[in-house]
């Protein structure tokens, strides 16, 4: 029975190691189906980056809850085409999946690339309906940077705003994954430059806009992250709370920063429940807002 453990630890981690040296090959092929319709490179900027596509069941009947998923690579780095195999693996679960690309640094800083964030909201609540999705259930996710842009709409209303949207009003609940919400000082060089003078950087950190009035948040992380320090999540949900939000926070022991995402594919998924987590939370959230709906 030993041996029988030892070798399926040593498989996770095998498998685990290949996401870290492989991700693009490996799960987006695995993400391959018939079941799942893709709309590729759909322009809501004028610039050329500013593109993104759409996941959405094949056979869908009705209208579906709405995930806009923001990646991650420290505002430097990432394309939406990397993460089909997550847009595959939540349109199975039955939602419209949408992957923005956003621009990074160079050439632009914060808070570019939370306007560009704001304005693929914008047109996803305008247009989302083409593909089977509900405006009403709209839902804003996050993986590390990209959970930072998620929870800055979130939290300062301004970026929304900027578009004719509102926070509380237009969203149903924002997921963080692994992200960085009160992360000063800095230390990279990089995002010094990318978040400005230092006398400036704590009006880029969302947990300092935290109000209770925002709209009901799932914040998950890796126990051991060595990239992003866990306690921005635990921050976050304790000053929510504390202002008398909704956060619901969920911590994983066998995922690390770039796995934690990797577990949103099937073949991950044993490694965490993150995904499970997520789809509940987005059906769960989605029920309440049809409720809450004026008849």
């Amino acid at each position: 029975m030993k041996r029988v453990w030892i070798a399926v630890l040593v498989s996770l981690a095998a498998v685990a190691a290949l996401f870290v040296w492989a991700p693009t090959f490996v799960l987006n092929t695995a993400s391959w189906g018939g079941d799942v319709e893709v709309e590729r490179d759909i322009s809501f900027g004028d610039d050329p980056r500013l593109k993104l596509d759409i996941y959405h069941p094949a056979s869908a009947r009705g209208v579906l809850p709405v995930v806009i998923f923001f990646y991650g690579g420290s505002w430097q780095h990432g394309d939406k085409s990397i993460y089909r195999f997550l847009g595959a693996s939540l349109a199975r679960a039955g939602m419209v999946v949408v992957i923005p690309d956003y621009r990074l640094y160079p050439p632009v800083l914060y808070p570019d690339f939370l306007r560009d964030s704001a304005r693929s909201v914008r047109w996803t609540k305008d247009n989302v309906a083409r593909f089977g999705g509900d405006a009403s259930k709209l839902f804003l996710a996050g993986h590390s940077a990209g959970a930072y842009n998620a929870v800055s709409l979130a939290t300062d209303r301004r970026w929304l705003a900027e578009v004719k949207l509102d926070a509380k009003a237009d969203l149903s609940g924002v997921i963080g994954i692994a992200g960085p919400y009160d992360f000063l000082p800095l230390k990279d060089e990089f995002l010094k430059i990318i978040f400005g003078p230092e006398n400036a950087r704590p009006a880029t950190q969302p947990i300092n806009y935290v109000n209770g009035d925002e709209p009901p948040l799932l914040l998950l992380r890796p126990a051991d992250d060595t990239v992003v320090d866990p306690g921005n999540s635990s921050r976050l949900a304790k000053r929510i709370e504390e202002k008398g939000g909704e956060a619901l926070l969920k911590t994983y022991n066998h995922v690390g920063h770039l796995s934690i995402i990797g577990t949103m594919s099937p073949l991950l998924s044993v490694l965490a429940p993150t995904k499970n987590d997520l789809v509940e939370f987005v059906h769960q959230r989605s029920m309440r807002s049809t409720s809450a709906a004026p008849k």
